[in-house]
């Protein structure tokens, strides 16, 4: 199939900017917003159905105004479902290395953008610069590489024998996609990559908190060929777009990413369909150390992973587990790696610096968490409620060190979503274990001990998706999703095309018939 014919149809990114705007967005003052000016392509925006109604993406480290868009509606929706829905039959069919193909152009052109990208995930949520270059942007671009690479390497078997049979995974067919605002580019990347090696369709609602990368990353499809209709983009919110795309009848499959209070809302609007649901939710990810584990090491790691992008990651390790006899050195280490890790500009950041949080419900949220544990009897040996010194403007927090946690306390049963961490002291590694398990969720946990095989027998015992041994971390080809009310279903490579295929049984048909 040829790609230089065709285009991609992309539904309301419709933007007025202020003088802060990512390279390539101009404003246009005839009108009460903007559009987007692209050059040397054919990119289709389209206008929203009705009045337009505007939201302000405010600059998180400055309380600004950074950007304002068009939210779409109902009927945006319906027109993005209609275009995938035509754009589905001839995708569909497509071979895996012609999406393999595609998804490598995607990378190529998203690199041309890459520092764009990065700047506006730093403006729009506060990422430091050093954090949205490295981490921030690469994740994206990463998750469509890693699923080109699944095609390549035929890892996905699309049609096998079985005896008198053949089995078939299909794509699943018209996909919505509702994003998150803590990690924008990869959670974009980790839901239109595995459709798109699927042979899926889908229309894509970024948060409105982080629009403008979402708008790059949409240029860069289409700059790489993506037919007109594969991927469609509806800026809004989540009453007036992301509940209709949950319940939309011609949608087949809903993937979200964000809080499990608004999972269960879109698990119920999508029940009605019977549509497929995938999500990843909260988490309250344990970190057990253990006692012959090297203590300021693990203690140190564990810090700083849960300040990491100001303690904004589902799967941040919020809960540090510690035997008894050594909590008192643990909690002393913690507080001396706390006290080192300064907030910052975004902009001025150096490595390993941390900026705001991304919006002031967050920002009110956190501080009302850290109230109520100090409240239930917690002590904050570092960091605690208010602003760190020198920080009038921005929603900028203290990095924080609960001791003297017990887990029934709110900070340890809630998701804080800050950089709070909770030290909690365990009596024996079945006390550990006890304690790493209770809790509603069970999306991620981590395990320092002597070595990796003491620490992988820990790891077979606890109730996550994903367990992390002695500081490791993961790729774009490990399987990411959680347990319990931390959501359903896998993200990331291999994993995360499956879930974007039905699986068909085609009973009696000759072997030949496999090639079809």
């Amino acid at each position: 199939m040829s790609t230089s014919d065709v285009g991609s149809r992309l539904l309301n990114p419709s933007l007025q900017t202020t003088n802060r705007a990512p390279p390539r967005i101009q404003s246009d003052t005839k009108h009460r917003y903007a559009k987007i000016q692209i050059s040397q392509c054919d990119l289709q925006w389209v206008d929203p159905v009705g009045p337009i109604r505007t939201h302000d993406v405010i600059n998180p480290a400055t309380e600004e105004v950074y950007a304002r868009i068009a939210l779409g509606s109902k009927e945006d929706v319906d027109r993005a479902v209609q275009a995938a829905k035509d754009a589905f039959p001839a995708f569909s069919v497509t071979s895996p290395e012609y999406r393999a193909e595609l998804l490598e152009k995607i990378v190529v052109a998203y690199n041309k953008r890459k520092e764009a990208i990065a700047e506006s995930i730093s403006k729009e949520m506060g990422a430091p610069m050093w954090l949205a270059k490295t981490a921030q942007q690469g994740a994206g671009s990463g998750h469509f590489r890693a699923c080109a690479e699944v095609l390549r390497k035929n890892a996905i078997k699309f049609t096998e024998n079985r005896g008198s049979h053949i089995i078939r995974r299909e794509p699943i067919g018209v996909c919505g996609f509702i994003c998150p605002w803590n990690w924008p580019a990869n959670q974009i990347g980790n839901k239109i990559a595995p459709a798109i090696a699927a042979g899926c369709t889908s229309v894509l609602k970024p948060s409105e908190f982080t629009p403008i990368d979402a708008i790059l990353i949409m240029e860069a499809i289409h700059e790489a060929g993506v037919p007109k209709g594969v991927v469609n983009l509806v800026n809004g919110d989540g009453p007036g777009v992301g509940q209709w795309i949950s319940s939309h009848p011609e949608i087949e499959m809903v993937s979200f990413t964000g809080s499990t209070r608004a999972g269960i809302e879109i698990a119920k609007a999508a029940a009605p369909t019977v549509k497929r649901v995938a999500q990843e939710l909260g988490g309250k990810s344990p970190n057990i150390i253990t006692p012959d584990a090297p203590l300021e090491e693990a203690v140190t790691k564990g810090v700083i992973t849960m300040m990491n992008n100001s303690g904004q990651s589902c799967n941040a390790p919020s809960r540090m587990l510690i035997h008894r006899p050594q909590y008192q050195q643990a909690v002393e280490i913690a507080a001396k790696v706390a006290q080192t890790i300064k907030v910052s500009d975004p902009v001025k950041s150096g490595r390993g610096e941390i900026g705001p949080v991304a919006n002031i419900n967050q920002f009110k949220k956190i501080q009302a968490l850290l109230q109520k544990g100090i409240d239930e009897g917690a002590s904050a040996v570092v960091g605690g409620p208010g602003k760190p010194e020198g920080f009038d403007k921005g929603y900028y927090i203290k990095p924080t060190i609960f001791a003297n946690v017990n887990n029934n306390m709110t900070i340890a049963r809630e998701e804080i979503f800050g950089p709070v961490l909770c030290m909690i002291p365990y009596d024996n590694l079945e006390h550990a274990i006890q304690i790493a398990n209770d809790t509603p969720y069970g999306l991620s946990a981590y395990v320092y001990a002597k070595d990796s095989l003491a620490a992988a027998k820990i790891a077979s015992r606890l109730r996550a998706g994903q367990v992390l041994l002695q500081g490791k971390t993961f790729d774009s080809h490990t399987p990411f999703g959680g347990y319990k009310q931390s959501g359903n279903g896998r993200e990331a490579g291999e994993f995360g095309i499956l879930e974007f295929l039905e699986v068909k049984a085609v009973v009696g048909a000759p072997p030949e018939a496999a090639r079809l």
